[in-house]
């Protein structure tokens, strides 16, 4: 038995979900989940019980060590289907094993360093307890500089000579596209690589003053929170992602005024994103608007039609609005925020200064976009609502809430999963925006490309 056990601890591959409950001191546990992401990844256990836990972080190689107290493996363990994908950015494999008589032990070897936050989640909506690993990278990546490369990448393609070099060469050899290499140092690189090719006077580089327009795509829910579900059981979260991707394709192609335009995606996954960082990542890539995307549900499936809304200083704008922002600012609960990681208070509380000039553009916005949806599809309510959407309480940005349609409605489901409308409710948005744009063009701020 030792033997096989410490074979199991160092080869088993990935774990996470039980086929069967396991006894857990006097719980049981029904599944765990993996969810990668860029920012983070996060695993999350489910029981019926609190689970008394113990972690350890080893540096070299990076791992992360979980016991959980008074489980013992069984069967059903050995039926553990492998969860974590061979592109999760965070984690390169999971273990488990029996590490004492009553102690389980998981070990997640890691592909880096990471700051981990650890936390409990008691029962709400569909879920029961949850132990949740929320597994960060030390080092963050800069999503401006991320944009701004994607922008410049585009250039470099445009240049036979640069995607030459590109292709021979390995990445570090490569200078920047807008650095001020000349075509002899180009020509020797080549030379290197073995290859050739007509060289061409270089193209005009990306101005470095020149304006990106950026536009914040916010999927609402994702990860452990679905969102409503449909009649047919279509998940809202899959539903407003399909719609984010869409968008950026059409956002990514479009310029005005010479000034190309980038989208941001707050969640290109299925992942969870508290409501406040979606707001904090918006900021963070100085985003000139911000449109959360959403699909409506009632109780009942008779109401119909999209809504847009803006943030309110005061009372909202109706009791409809009230009770929908009320069931938004719910996301954070179900999808599982960890209240008391140190800085969560205080973020939320920087984004608490809406003025009323954010509030005033987000209207412009909204009434832009909702006269465009109206083209392509029945409006809820003929002007834009407002309430308190912890979601748009970006101080600096416009930003609007939009509510494609009614996925309790059975009609309307059929029409979110049908591509005719997809691409309608997209070009309706995208409208939208480039009217908003053309009567408010975008600040002029110190951002650059290079």
């Amino acid at each position: 038995m030792t033997i096989k056990r410490r074979t199991l601890l160092k080869h088993s591959a990935v774990v996470l979900t039980l086929g069967l409950p396991q006894i857990a001191c006097g719980a049981s546990i029904f599944t765990v989940r993996v969810w990668p992401a860029p920012e983070y990844t996060r695993v999350t256990i489910e029981s019926d019980g609190a689970l008394k836990t113990k972690q350890t972080i080893v540096a070299n190689p990076p791992r992360l060590a979980v016991d959980i107290e008074g489980i013992t493996l069984n069967p059903a363990l050995k039926e553990l289907l492998a969860k974590v994908r061979p592109d999760d950015p965070n984690i390169a494999g999971i273990r488990v094993g029996q590490f004492s008589a009553n102690v389980v032990r998981l070990v997640i070897d890691l592909k880096h360093a990471i700051k981990p936050q650890v936390f409990a989640l008691t029962p709400v909506a569909a879920y029961q307890h949850r132990f949740v690993l929320d597994l960060y990278p030390t080092q963050e990546q800069d999503p401006l500089e991320a944009l701004i490369a994607e922008k410049n990448q585009e250039l470099t393609a445009q240049d036979p000579l640069e995607a030459l070099i590109a292709k021979h060469l390995q990445p570090s050899s490569v200078s920047h596209p807008d650095s001020t290499s000349k075509i002899p140092a180009k020509k020797e690189a080549l030379a290197k690589a073995g290859a050739s090719i007509e060289t061409k006077p270089e193209p005009p580089a990306l101005k470095g003053t020149e304006r990106l327009i950026i536009v914040a795509l916010d999927a609402g829910h994702g990860g452990e929170d679905p969102g409503a579900i449909g009649p047919g059981g279509t998940r809202e979260k899959d539903v407003v992602l399909k719609l984010a991707h869409m968008l950026r394709e059409r956002i990514n192609a479009t310029s005005i005024k010479g000034n190309a335009m980038r989208a941001y995606l707050t969640r290109d996954g299925d992942f969870f994103v508290p409501l406040h960082m979606r707001v904090q990542k918006a900021r963070r890539v100085q985003a000139d608007l911000f449109i959360s995307l959403h699909a409506d549900a009632f109780f009942t499936p008779q109401p119909q039609g999209a809504s847009v809304f803006a943030l309110s200083q005061g009372g909202a704008s109706s009791s409809a609005a009230r009770w929908m922002a009320a069931k938004e600012n719910k996301a954070d609960l179900i999808g599982g925020l960890n209240v008391k990681a140190k800085d969560a208070t205080v973020q939320r509380a920087l984004l608490d200064m809406s003025t009323t000039a954010q509030i005033n553009d987000s209207l412009k916005l909204g009434k832009n976009l909702l006269g465009e949806i109206g083209r392509v599809g029945k409006l809820h309510k003929p002007k834009v609502e407002q309430a308190g959407f912890a979601v748009l309480k970006a101080p600096d940005i416009p930003s609007v809430l939009v509510e494609a349609a009614f996925i309790s409605n059975p009609t309307e489901e059929e029409k979110l999963n049908s591509e005719e409308y997809q691409t309608q409710l997209a070009d309706a948005i995208m409208r939208g925006i480039v009217g908003y744009f053309a009567k408010n063009p975008p600040l002029a701020r110190q951002r650059t490309t290079s």
